[in-house]
């Protein structure tokens, strides 16, 4: 019995998920995608705010230990505040970016009836939330690692009282 390899073999075809938005559906996207926008507006300004902010933080410090001879480590750590502010209005540009996107395609995809338009806005939701959920899971790292090592300092400290 000889093998044709030429004839592919019979597959049943899948037939097409097709999802059908209801008006309803359609009329809440279209809500969404309005305050999405309007949010992710504010969370641009925001971020501006957060980046000027960033700029002065050095000269701050270091006035305020010009001001004051006793905060003269302050002066110091007005670059480590700077590069904090930076990082901080980095990430909040992203998620302001990723807001905005699914709002304005939302949007659109709702009014022309655009399915393309409809799954990147969805893509664009899925990266704000995915975002969210690794800025959680840095934050919850830290605070362990924080509480840990406040656990650890306190410990220490306790035992050199007791000698």
């Amino acid at each position: 019995m000889e093998i044709n390899e030429n004839i592919p073999p019979a597959v049943a075809p899948t037939p097409e998920p097709n999802m059908i938005l209801t008006e309803t559906a359609q009329f809440y996207l279209q809500k969404a995608g309005k305050w999405a926008s309007f949010l992710g507006i504010m969370g641009f300004i925001g971020t501006g705010f957060i980046a000027i902010a960033a700029l002065f933080m050095g000269t701050i410090f270091t006035t305020m230990a010009t001001m004051n001879p006793m905060m003269g480590a302050a002066a110091g750590m007005g670059s480590l505040v700077t590069v904090f502010y930076l990082l901080l209005a980095v990430v909040s540009f992203f998620f302001a970016l990723y807001l905005y996107q699914f709002g304005s395609r939302v949007k659109d995809a709702i009014a022309y009836s655009n399915t393309e338009q409809l799954t990147s806005a969805l893509g664009k939701l899925k990266s704000f939330f995915k975002l969210w959920g690794i800025i959680t899971i840095v934050y919850i790292v830290f605070f362990v690692l924080a509480l840990a090592f406040s656990i650890a300092t306190g410990l220490g400290a306790a035992s050199m009282m007791n000698r």
